[in-house]
């Protein structure tokens, strides 16, 4: 018997109390309890609790959500060892993070953050936020974005993207931090804005552009300007969304020059600040350097001349705060109609805190993925499928804060049988319209082919891997990925990797990403007669994976949604099946033969 103490430090810098796993101390039951006696406990507990507010009606949706069968998975004595690695792997990893989230959000740092309050008057991005959003409580998308960059530190790629909610509607937002080289946009500035358009499309979510930027940052123009996905996609996107029926409205609350002026040219509604706003293709030192003539800023492309001479604007603000007013009262025009919530949802059967100790170090410190399921479900119901077939792979479906979800993830390398189960499982999603869920920790590499028997496995293998990718990339229906350990080679693709275009993806602070782990780099290496030579250079690409293939590493090129810490998983699932479902909401979304156009 042991006791596993987990100090944790609260994003508002709190210590919350020391955690005791449950299976060590609880009122309720004792280690010597049979499952059924167990569940059969608690289920009077909670039946005592809430029989006396529970309506008729809600204890119907209560019997509806608890169909399935709980999946009895508690910390057992023998996991002592393992668990206790992934929690001081986790722990590391979690200083890590809190360390990264403070240098971002300093943006651009005291001196950039002083001109733009006091000589520029504008607000930071994140107070932008707060009047526009209904609350905090909003996805972020890739905060690491733009951290570790051969071309230097990036603070969230100069541009924070999220999905929040205005007037109870989940919208996409994109806002340029003029704090971090003045709004300058980067190559990584440019691949985040691009994803946050693709989530949009994707998902069919409202889009809103806070615009405050100096445009491309010329030395990297290459980068930047010429290629299918750089600068002009973002036009091209705005057209397109234009035509799917998804409303962009822009607010110019700062610089908005060069390529950038068409944003708000191109949205179906702007709205432009007096005095700190400004559009125009080139500013007055350029028209300086080309005519002679000097002019001001207002004069030259300022809120009034757009409001009342060009139309490029259609909503004059007097100040920042209005302006984003102006913007939730066009949101509350859009053609939704949104359901009432829900109540009374099961919360998981065990505490989500243990997460911390499931997130493997590595492949060997694997415990069973049936363990982290049944913390992330309600209830910690699941109902598995083909459970006794293919058990390197663990699929079924079970529900999510009420979202009926149908469950992938890798309990071990995916054979022939586990891949071949995995198409049938994401085929028959597919076929019932559940949105997938993957959770990901594939093998480190694939086994060595040694014999003519071997071979033929290897081959079987592949086919019904590929038969799975098949499967995977042709699902219509919505899908999220969270890598909770290994995301490696082949394997990954099958488990719906970034290049299978999930709806989001994330990545728990403990997650490789690599073509395979560290300190298996000999499997890539080509056998050498000078052995002391080869073993020079497999430790050296060793330790490149082990730096390579961290999250933050993966998080800082935006290979990814966002790094996201195990205990939030649950809430951040929520989040993105919420968003995923508003899309059922809109009245309508027939398709147009053109975007809406400025005439």
């Amino acid at each position: 018997m042991y006791r596993c103490i987990i100090r944790r430090v609260c994003s508002g810098g709190r210590v919350c109390p020391a955690f005791v796993p449950p299976y060590t101390q609880s009122p309720s039951w004792t280690l010597g309890d049979t499952p059924e006696e167990r569940h059969h406990r608690l289920a009077q507990q909670r039946r005592q609790c809430s029989h006396r507010s529970m309506s008729s009606a809600s204890r119907r949706r209560r019997a509806l959500r608890s169909a399935f069968p709980v999946l009895e998975q508690p910390l057992q004595p023998i996991h002592h060892h393992v668990y206790e690695a992934n929690l001081r792997n986790s722990n590391a990893c979690h200083n890590k993070y809190m360390e990264l989230s403070e240098k971002i959000r300093k943006g651009g740092g005291e001196k950039a953050i002083a001109r733009h309050t006091q000589r520029n008057r504008k607000l930071l991005v994140r107070d932008r936020l707060r009047l526009l959003l209904d609350d905090e409580d909003f996805l972020e998308l890739s905060p690491f974005a733009g951290l570790g960059l051969p071309y230097g530190d990036i603070p969230s790629a100069g541009c924070l993207t999220g999905i929040g909610r205005i007037n109870g509607l989940w919208c996409v937002f994109i806002a340029n931090d003029a704090t971090v080289k003045g709004g300058t946009a980067y190559p990584i500035t440019v691949k985040k804005q691009l994803r946050a358009q693709e989530i949009a499309i994707q998902n069919r979510l409202p889009c809103v552009y806070l615009v405050d930027s100096g445009g491309a940052f010329l030395p990297l123009q290459s980068e930047i300007f010429p290629d299918k996905n750089q600068g002009g996609r973002t036009f091209y996107n705005e057209a397109i969304m234009s035509a799917m029926k998804i409303p962009q409205v822009a607010v110019v609350c700062g610089s908005c020059t060069a390529g950038g002026a068409y944003i708000p040219t191109m949205a179906e509604e702007a709205v432009m600040v007096h005095r700190i706003g400004t559009i125009f293709l080139g500013g007055p030192p350029l028209v300086k350097a080309a005519t002679g003539e000097e002019v001001t800023p207002e004069d030259l492309g300022g809120a009034r001349l757009h409001a009342e001479v060009s139309g490029c604007v259609d909503h004059f603000a007097w100040e920042e705060k209005e302006a984003y007013d102006y913007t939730r009262n066009i949101v509350s025009t859009l053609n939704f109609r949104l359901p009432e919530e829900e109540e009374d949802e099961e919360e998981p059967l065990y505490n989500s805190m243990e997460l911390l100790g499931l997130a493997p170090k590595s492949y060997n410190y694997s415990l069973d993925v049936k363990m982290m399921v049944s913390r992330l479900t309600d209830g910690g119901r699941f109902q598995e499928f083909k459970a006794r077939y293919g058990t390197t792979l663990v699929t079924g479906f079970a529900k999510i804060h009420g979202h009926l979800v149908g469950i992938v993830a890798n309990n071990g390398e995916l054979s022939c049988q586990a891949a071949l189960k995995g198409s049938h499982f994401v085929q028959l999603c597919d076929q019932r319209d559940v949105p997938l869920l993957f959770l990901q920790n594939t093998a480190p590499t694939a086994a060595p082919t040694l014999s003519t028997t071997q071979a033929e496995v290897s081959s079987n293998r592949l086919k019904a891997q590929g038969s799975m990718m098949s499967a995977v990339a042709c699902a219509s229906v919505p899908k999220i990925t969270v890598v909770i350990g290994g995301c490696h080679g082949a394997d990954s693709y099958a488990m719906c990797g970034r290049a299978f275009e999930p709806n989001f993806l994330f990545l728990w602070p403990n997650a490789r990403v690599s073509m395979t782990a560290p300190g298996h780099a000999g499997s890539l290496l080509p056998p050498d007669s000078e052995q002391e030579e080869e073993k020079k250079q497999e430790d050296k690409l060793n330790r490149r994976l082990e730096e390579e293939s961290s999250a933050f590493f993966s998080s800082g090129r935006l290979w990814d949604d966002g790094v996201l810490l195990p205990q939030d998983t649950r809430k951040v699932l929520r989040n993105c099946l919420d968003i995923i479902k508003q899309q059922q909401y809109q009245l309508s979304m027939e398709k147009l033969q053109s975007p809406l156009l400025r005439m």
